[in-house]
């Protein structure tokens, strides 16, 4: 019976190898994201109280874009819907997502059990306006997110009954 009792403990351990990887993953991607949306808080911020249409074109100079192509002609028709109180609520709000990134991202690679039900709460609230989205205006970045959030979700799920069903057997044994 020992023997079999350390052959299921050491299933359990080299089966948590995998799962470590996985939120780890998970957790680096949350990460990421966090930077991600601080830079573009930074960015938004330093935009108020400057000409957006100006570092727009600097920008598309510097870039070596047309300024007269359709991209930068889209851009500049659109620039002047965006005023000082929206920037400075984009970058707001972008630093407020980036610090729950950053809490997700941190817990998970941490292995922190909260960190996994935040995280599958968080992204589970967030399914069903990606998906209005999707429906309203179609996009293969749309698509791309919509199945790595699922993607996300069903894996933490996922561990989550795992560890469960670990600690079931554990209480058993």
């Amino acid at each position: 019976m020992n023997e079999r009792g350390a052959q299921s403990r050491m299933k359990v351990a080299l089966a948590r190898i995998g799962h470590e990887r996985g939120l780890l993953l998970v957790g680096l991607f949350k990460l990421s994201k966090a930077i991600f949306f601080t830079a573009v808080g930074a960015g938004a911020l330093d935009l108020v109280n400057k000409d957006v249409g100006s570092v727009l074109l600097h920008v598309a100079d510097v870039m070596r874009i047309d300024p007269e192509g359709r991209f930068v002609g889209f851009l500049m028709d659109h620039v002047g819907l965006i005023n000082s109180q929206e920037l400075k609520r984009a970058g707001i709000l972008s630093f407020l997502y980036a610090a729950v990134c950053v809490v997700e991202g941190t817990g998970l690679v941490l292995e922190k059990r909260w960190a996994e039900y935040f995280t599958v709460f968080l992204t589970a609230l967030g399914l069903p306006w990606e998906g209005y989205e999707l429906m309203e205006r179609f996009s293969p970045y749309k698509v791309g997110l919509l199945v790595i959030n699922l993607a996300v979700l069903l894996y933490l799920l996922w561990i989550l009954k795992k560890r469960r069903q670990e600690e079931e057997e554990e209480g058993l044994g």
